[in-house]
């Protein structure tokens, strides 16, 4: 284990010469680009299995055997079905995202209270209308929560994605550092890794939070 000193001088000197930079914007595209489609798929499927029962009895089992395969058994498949460029790791970092958004707006519309429903058709609100105005706002915070959930997958994924044949990222960064001796560099960046994820996240909750502002919850009242 290198002291403390050596990890900020392995980090300062890949911040110094620009490195650091180029392999934080590699990983940060790739992990926002498959964070994009995921949650795209995610939202999409996990509404679909929430809001239709036929459809979540057919495609839930084969998801939730899918949901066990670890990140890196996907990597010889995807490098064969995509090559090593950058749509395997792309699809790759998609999938980790895709679970657990689709878990989360699946349960969160099985989970909506019914008489929430029953109220918005004593008000003889319009199907747009009750999807604006009850069942959106019952699902938001658990959607947002899952998106937060996949983002971090996401960071995870991207290391996996990293190793099939990238010559910049931060998973490169470790896989060089472990290649070469320099348990360092390792570290320099993990930290890298946690400054990234802990700031993407930070954005997610700050673009999250207007919207769940009217919740009346223990956390509003502190």
């Amino acid at each position: 284990m290198p002291p403390p000193s050596r990890i900020f001088e392995a980090f300062w000197s890949l911040a110094r010469t620009g490195d650091l930079w180029t392999h934080v914007g590699a990983t940060l595209g790739r992990v926002l680009a498959g964070f994009a489609f995921g949650a795209l798929f995610g939202t999409a499927v996990g509404a679909l299995a929430g809001a239709s029962e036929r459809f979540r009895w057919f495609f839930d089992p084969t998801l939730q055997a899918l949901r066990s395969v670890p990140s890196i058994a996907w990597v010889p498949l995807f490098l064969l079905w995509f090559g090593i460029f950058e749509t395997s790791k792309i699809i790759l970092i998609a999938v980790g995202v895709f679970f657990p958004v689709y878990l989360g707006v699946a349960g969160a519309i099985e989970g909506i209270d019914r008489k929430l429903l029953e109220v918005g058709r004593v008000f003889r609100l319009s199907g747009f209308a009750m999807v604006r105005r009850v069942l959106l706002p019952a699902v938001l915070p658990a959607w947002i929560l899952a998106l937060r959930s996949g983002l971090g997958l996401g960071f995870m994924f991207v290391v996996a994605a990293e190793l099939m044949g990238a010559s910049e990222g931060l998973g490169y960064l470790l896989l060089d550092g472990q290649q070469m001796g320099r348990p360092d560099q390792i570290l320099a960046a993990i930290i890298a890794f946690a400054l990234l994820g802990k700031l993407c996240d930070g954005v997610l909750v700050a673009i999250g939070t207007p919207l769940t502002a009217w919740q009346d919850t223990r956390r509003g009242r502190l």
